[in-house]
């Protein structure tokens, strides 16, 4: 028997032409992106569809626009395809980001409330560490472990580094103070690790450093709080699943200091059953990922209408 998993792309999956192919030839996803540009009262759409690419990837854009598309796919593939979320899905999860894609497809959020709350979410990340004082940097054929003892040995008083994503396969992506950041790729070349490099990155995401970051979402989900989902959400704070409202906003606001432990939600959908995981959204990273987490496991990525079609087929 098939157990399915939706999972939703984080920042790094944005490209400029999003979604312009649903809008075409989708109304359910053209209402999904009117819905989101009034909203936010921004023509987020144009962005995504034209660019220009550097207002694209200011993470204020990018984190409400990814989510506009993934919810385009949900709701083309609900109206067109007559897939009721919580018939044929047992677990949804999201990488950052994502994770309010999930709960929005999840009916935690409207697609209005989670718009407005990564709109938020983006703007408070950009402010919570002055412009060029931070960094991120992928390690790539670095097991958690030695990434976390980089990270000890390249933190000093008053500059810090952490790991941000472990997204398997021995990716491990690390936060932090920019210098300090640059003293861990410095240790990782002497730990004999394979690659080291900085991202192009407007902040420092998912290390203590967004401190100022979490207390604004902690108000903003305290305005806006979620409601119980339709299936369980697999948190990144936690790596297990997770209903409860309270607890859901308390993740969140964990969620914008804490390391995204993508490599173990995978494992642990694994475990309780999951075998078919499908990609909603831009880009298809999270499907790439999942190859060398679990490579016996079936992924697909759904962002565009052909995709579309043929899951339709599938499922």
């Amino acid at each position: 028997m098939t157990v399915t998993a939706f999972i939703f792309p984080g920042q790094g999956s944005q490209a400029v032409g999003m979604g312009r192919d649903l809008a075409a030839s989708f109304a359910a996803a053209r209402e999904v992106f009117e819905e989101v540009d009034e909203t936010i009262g921004q023509k987020l759409s144009s962005l995504m569809f034209e660019g220009p690419v550097e207002d694209l990837t200011r993470t204020e854009n990018t984190q409400p626009a990814l989510m506009a598309h993934s919810l385009a796919v949900l709701r083309v593939l609900e109206r067109e395809g007559g897939i009721k979320l919580a018939d044929r899905v047992a677990l949804v999860a999201g990488h950052s980001l994502g994770e309010y894609s999930a709960l929005a497809a999840a009916g935690s959020f409207s697609v209005g409330a989670a718009a407005k709350l990564l709109k938020l979410r983006g703007q408070a990340m950009q402010q919570a560490v002055p412009a060029g004082m931070g960094a991120m940097a992928a390690l790539l054929g670095v097991e958690m472990k030695l990434a976390l003892e980089i990270c000890a040995e390249a933190t000093q008083p008053g500059s810090i580094v952490e790991a941000a994503n472990d997204n398997g396969g021995g990716q491990v992506v690390i936060s932090g103070n920019k210098e300090a950041v640059e003293r861990a790729i410095e240790v990782a070349k002497t730990k004999g690790v394979k690659r080291a490099m900085l991202l192009p990155v407007s902040a420092p995401f998912h290390c203590a450093l967004m401190a100022p970051a979490a207390r604004a979402m902690e108000d903003a989900l305290a305005a806006n709080p979620p409601k119980a989902p339709l299936v369980p959400v697999v948190a990144n704070v936690t790596a297990a699943k997770v209903t409860d409202p309270t607890e859901i906003s308390r993740l969140l606001v964990q969620q914008v200091t804490a390391t995204v432990r993508w490599r173990e939600c995978v494992e642990a959908m694994i475990a309780m059953g999951v075998t078919n995981f499908v990609e909603i959204g831009a880009g298809k990273v999270l499907t790439g990922l999942m190859k060398r987490i679990a490579p016996d496991a079936t992924a697909t990525s759904v962002g565009t209408p052909a995709e579309i079609e043929a899951l339709l087929k599938t499922l």
